[in-house]
């Protein structure tokens, strides 16, 4: 199939990092996209454009996701839409129920989750971070199960097949061949990679028989599931292979602007991550005020009443985090992030004029946001992989991270980033 930019695109995340992310890497001059938080305005409204919507459903009982992708799919109005399926990298979340609820209506599904740009390839059907297979790894640690042995276990009982990495990096025909046998007989193909040219190509491949998919006219044709790592390969094909390019997009005109100058910056660290403490403590080497919240106080039993919100002052960087320390016995790690959440939205609330935010971690990112009404956003691009920076309807600058992703001056590449103002910086697109 030629790039055909003027098609919508469609692509469904479970969390707000991810969806940032996404949206990142499907933008280009070709196409644009925004973030949608909840679900009623998410139908892409012109050719051209990519919305990517945050189902939000990362913690959701199977079936509840599952139920979530559904609703997605029925939002679109008939017609030339792609769709794309974001999942971790890491298979976490309920692969095996969305994937599922994407095939259910008879769609071709193409699973590609490696992200070559953080390390995480897949090897005859594994995901390794390096060398090491996932399983082996220590990455599913603050999972309550044990991480899946292969992507095929991560999808339960779908039937697959493997596309291994010779049929990838084989001839067109090749890898074009291996997809149409495997979609043909009702499985998931699984394909393997481990750079951007091999997810580039499995694009390719994928979208090669056009909207029915290998099915023809009238089908739903295929429906793509990887990492950020494949929706940046989906929009370099959507935009032709154009070479990315190291000045910010133009950004879509905004309903209306915050005042221009000054303003504070708010960093909200809610990842439980081990590198989350250096990273804090370099932007505290460099003058930012550090807040640390007692656990306790976080996750108190009555939501009516936050922690008194810490002041905020123009063009200063301010860090709220939960305080290290045993953590109480009944911690719920929910409970803490809607705490926080609770005294973000406070603390905004008492400030007179716009906050700028970085907010670490997908779901810390979205109770954040819900809680203080945000509902949409536009990408501006990248600080460094998966640091997106985007902007709110109203000009506020915001910048999501997986909690996972950064090495230990990640969060001090995002404040210099935006400051002095969040325009006089580049970041890559």
């Amino acid at each position: 199939m030629e790039p055909t930019p003027s098609r919508r695109l469609l692509a469904v995340a479970d969390d707000l990092s991810g969806a940032a992310e996404t949206a990142a890497g499907l933008e280009s001059r070709t196409t644009r996209s925004r973030v949608v938080l909840v679900g009623g305005s998410a139908a892409p409204r012109h050719p051209g454009e990519a919305t990517v919507l945050d189902l939000d459903s990362r913690h959701l009982p199977a079936a509840d996701a599952a139920e979530a992708v559904r609703a997605a799919l029925a939002l679109p109005p008939p017609g030339d839409t792609l769709v794309l399926k974001k999942i971790d990298s890491l298979l976490r979340g309920n692969v095996a129920a969305e994937v599922a609820a994407l095939a259910a209506d008879g769609a071709s599904v193409v699973v590609a989750p490696a992200l070559p740009a953080a390390g995480r390839t897949v090897r005859a059907g594994v995901v390794h971070l390096g060398t090491t297979p996932l399983h082996q790894s220590d990455a599913w640690r603050a999972e309550p199960v044990p991480s899946p042995h292969s992507v095929a276990a991560a999808l339960g009982p779908a039937r697959t097949a493997l596309v291994p990495l010779t049929a990838v990096r084989g001839s067109r025909r090749t890898l074009l061949t291996a997809l149409r046998a495997a979609l043909a007989e009702g499985r998931v193909a699984v394909c393997d990679a481990e750079t951007d040219a091999d997810l580039d190509a499995i694009v390719e491949a994928a979208l090669a028989d056009g909207p029915g998919g290998p099915s023809g006219p009238g089908r739903p044709g295929t429906r793509l599931v990887g990492s950020g790592g494949l929706a940046a390969a989906l929009g370099r094909q959507l935009a032709g292979g154009e070479p990315a390019d190291e000045t910010e997009p133009a950004a879509p005109p905004l309903a209306t602007s915050v005042p221009a100058g000054p303003r504070p910056l708010l960093v909200v660290v809610g990842t439980a991550e081990p590198s989350a403490a250096e990273q804090i403590r370099r932007l505290a080497d460099d003058g930012a005020t550090v807040l640390r919240l007692p656990l306790e106080a976080l996750c108190a039993d009555d939501p009516a009443a936050p922690i008194a919100p810490p002041p905020l002052h123009d063009d200063a960087v301010t860090v709220i985090t939960p305080a290290p320390g045993p953590a109480p016995a009944a911690l719920s790690p929910r409970r803490l992030v809607h705490g926080l959440a609770r005294t973000v939205a406070a603390t905004l609330a008492r400030h007179d004029g716009a906050v700028d935010l970085v907010l670490t971690g997908g779901e810390t990112a979205r109770r954040v946001l819900d809680a203080l009404g945000v509902t949409e956003l536009h990408p501006v691009g990248q600080v460094h992989h998966g640091a997106v920076h985007l902007r709110t309807p109203d000009g506020r600058s915001v910048v999501t991270r997986p909690g996972s992703f950064g090495d230990a001056d990640s969060l001090r590449q995002i404040v210099h980033a935006l400051r002095p103002h969040p325009t006089q910086r580049k970041v890559r697109p």
